[in-house]
């Protein structure tokens, strides 16, 4: 069977989902009915190592290559039999096919136990929220962490289940290190990752083979299979794109690379790979193709034909899933803690909202670079025709929508247009904690199936904040953080250290902010990340203005992205890294915030300056909610019953109405006034007539008025009209 093009994802991404790039692409190609065929080697080397066969072969490997060990790894040695009576049973279990296994699992005499279940005494309190299913992943989780440390010590110490050699390709200025190792002989996971390689070319006969690198940990094996195919298919043609090329690939100077790889392209694919397509096949000259590097006459040469359009998001058609082995991915819990789990557990199909960032202004992200600058969304109708294409597809009906950060109005829309078609979905992405996602906003979202959101609070410091252009500040993260957590849409918060003109004092304030946003019960989980300074980003392209140095001006002929640097002042932000997330971690279980703050490090740190109710008083102090004619207005209850009575006071008799409303887990009753009553009956009414659940707030305001001959502020502020939104009458 002939291929015109095969896409692989070389080891490793993730191990619960497949990485989305190339099911885009594939989706792209379908429009274009050019046959393609994509592979996730990540997961396939994941599944050929750790089963009975695998770990017969891994076993007898390390007996007779290996003498000395550490006494754990003895201890998984003298385990052996244990380990290989179990893995495909464990791993049955975490790819949801063998769930009544979970029973043994939880038994402590079920699973071989080495170093990894050393931390279980500290977490044995979180058993007792989590269900036997969620305990049994957890502790399948350890026990194939135990086998990865095996694997680390006795065969190949690059070996990660998300990160393979990564070392290698982060920061690499010249080729050199990477070029020596792809020298040396193959590793254990090399010949497993070749063998897998060679069965997908007999079975496929590509005429393309295009790697997908979207991080440092997928770049040595790219280059190992390309080598492969170089040595034994020197007829096929190589392509390397994604995140990794894109951003640290874009002065390559290093003609080298070319010995693995044919083509390199950047940016969005889909333009790029239709005309290397066209190119292979003879169809149109080499000085025709787009955003593509080549070697030519010795040196690398970037080829950009400026008339051939890129795609726009509508044109791209629907991720293509179709190839994967979707019910073989295994899903994990590494982290006891019901949002950091969802990266690893679960399947879910990867859509996105818009290309680009909508704010596009942060001062240390590469906003100079098309994926951040170029910002286009795609239609709300045309997001849920996509997701309905891959429920119908895949099965699942998890999406992950992997937007630099969606856009509130958009993810309105779509929330809307879910609820239109009445699909039951789950979702989750990352957004800006900005002031646009009210209550009301949080409450369509999760009635849409929004489950979590994840965002950028970076440095909880309003100074910093400022500087990094983020366009918030702590009091109103910890607002829009209260409304997504009271909506039940659980949060998780990338938080940063070490940026420019950063003082002790204030990463010890930031993290007080952090340690009172979880103790307020406003955020589930987050992750400290070291600033690091990228040749792209604003603090890249003017390190003056934040007062940094470069430490090497001259760039290198490989990766050129990370940027080595020092602060002019002095500061060293390397120490905080252990205390700021060890204290994370104990957050995140919602222990020790009684600690104080000084007790996380091993060396003397400022007292906080933030008074110990900031947080509390930035929620008290919640501002009137004001209302614009044009908002939306959305009624997401059931058509209500009503019932007339009379209500006699001094001697007065007024007509009354009971509005009964059945919700899924309660009958709620609210009494009006009956005009009001029979109001709100032909409003709702009037929503379903039009079939759709809005209409903006004059019209609401202006239907009220004329059908009950009052003003409409008074019965707006009221109190039934404070229980018809708390319920479900939402302006948006």
């Amino acid at each position: 069977m002939n291929t015109t093009i095969a896409f692989i994802t070389p080891p490793f991404t993730q191990l619960n989902t497949p990485y989305p790039a190339t099911a885009y692409i594939k989706g792209f190609l379908n429009t274009l009915g050019i046959d393609s065929f994509h592979a996730d080697l990540g997961i396939e080397v994941i599944l050929e190592l750790f089963s009975s066969k695998g770990l017969i072969n891994l076993f007898d490997y390390v007996h007779e290559h290996i003498e000395e060990v550490s006494p754990n790894i003895h201890r998984i040695l003298a385990l052996e039999e244990d380990y290989i009576a179990t893995i495909d049973g464990v791993i049955a279990f975490l790819q949801g096919k063998n769930s009544t296994l979970a029973h043994a699992i939880v038994q402590e005499d079920y699973l071989p136990r080495a170093s990894r279940f050393e931390q279980l005494e500290e977490l044995e309190w979180a058993f007792g929220t989590m269900g036997i299913q969620d305990k049994a992943k957890h502790l399948s989780t350890l026990y194939l962490e135990d086998l990865s440390d095996l694997i680390v010590e006795t065969v190949d110490s690059n070996f990660g289940f998300s990160r393979y050699a990564e070392r290698l390709g982060r920061s690499a200025h010249t080729f050199d290190e990477l070029y020596d190792a792809l020298h040396q002989p193959l590793t254990y996971i090399d010949e497993i990752t070749l063998r897998l390689l060679e069965k997908l070319i007999t079975s496929k006969e590509p005429k393309i083979i295009g790697f997908s690198v979207p991080f440092p940990g997928n770049l040595y094996s790219s280059f190992r299979c390309a080598q492969y195919l170089k040595k034994y298919y020197p007829e096929i043609k190589v392509t390397m794109g994604g995140g990794f090329p894109n951003t640290e690939l874009r002065s390559l100077k290093d003609v080298r690379v070319f010995e693995f790889f044919d083509f390199i392209t950047l940016d969005d694919g889909e333009a790029p790979l239709e005309n290397l397509i066209l190119f292979v096949d003879g169809k149109i000259k080499q000085e025709e193709l787009k955003r593509t590097m080549i070697a030519k006459n010795g040196e690398v040469v970037y080829i950009n034909n400026p008339l051939k359009r890129d795609y726009k998001q509508s044109e791209v058609g629907t991720p293509d899933y179709s190839d994967l082995p979707l019910s073989k991915y295994i899903s994990v819990i590494e982290v006891v803690n019901p949002m950091h789990r969802m990266w690893s557990d679960g399947r879910w199909n990867k859509l996105t909202m818009a290309h680009g960032c909508y704010w596009g202004k942060c001062t240390f992200c590469d906003i100079s670079l098309d994926y951040i600058k170029i910002y286009e969304p795609v239609a709300a109708k045309q997001i849920v025709d996509r997701m309905e294409t891959l429920i119908e597809q895949t099965g699942e009906t998890g999406f992950h929508f992997v937007d630099e950060a969606a856009p509130p109005a958009l993810m309105r829309e779509v929330a809307l247009e879910i609820i239109r078609r009445k699909i039951t979905v789950s979702w989750w992405t990352n957004i800006r904690f900005e002031k646009s996602f009210t209550k009301d906003l949080c409450l369509l979202l999760k009635a849409s199936g929004c489950i979590a959101v994840s965002g950028g609070l970076e440095v909880a410091s309003d100074r910093l904040l400022k500087l990094i252009d983020k366009g918030v500040t702590v009091e109103q993260v910890a607002r829009v953080n209260r409304n997504f957590t009271e909506a039940g849409i659980l949060v998780h918060a990338y938080l940063m250290y070490g940026f420019p003109t950063q003082t002790a004092q204030e990463t010890i304030d930031s993290l007080e902010m952090v340690r009172q946003l979880f103790e307020a019960g406003i955020m589930q989980s987050g992750f400290w990340h070291q600033f690091a300074m990228t040749a792209h980003s604003p603090v890249g392209m003017n390190p003056d203005e934040y007062k940094v140095q470069r430490i090497n001006e001259e760039k290198g002929t490989f990766a050129n992205n990370d940027v080595p640097h020092v602060e002019m002042n002095g500061a060293i932000h390397d120490k905080f890294s252990f205390g700021l997330k060890k204290s994370l971690f104990n957050y995140m279980h919602a222990m020790c915030f009684d600690w104080p703050l000084s007790d996380w490090f091993d060396f003397k740190v400022p007292r906080t300056s933030i008074p110990s109710d900031y947080i509390y008083k930035c929620l008290e102090s919640e501002p009137i909610p004001t209302y614009k004619p044009n908002q939306k207005v959305v009624w997401l209850g059931t058509f209500p019953h009503i019932e007339y009575f009379e209500k006699k006071k001094k001697g007065r008799t007024f007509e009354m109405a009971h509005l009964i409303f059945y919700t899924k887990r309660d009958t709620i009753t609210i009494d009006v006034s009956k005009v009001v009553g029979d109001w709100f009956i032909h409003f709702v009414d009037n929503l379903k007539e039009k079939n759709t659940q809005t209409m903006t707030y004059q019209e609401m305001k202006k239907s009220f008025e004329e059908f009950t001959g009052e003003d409409f502020e008074p019965f707006w502020f009221s109190k039934p009209a404070q229980l018809l939104k708390d319920m479900a009458l939402l302006v948006l």
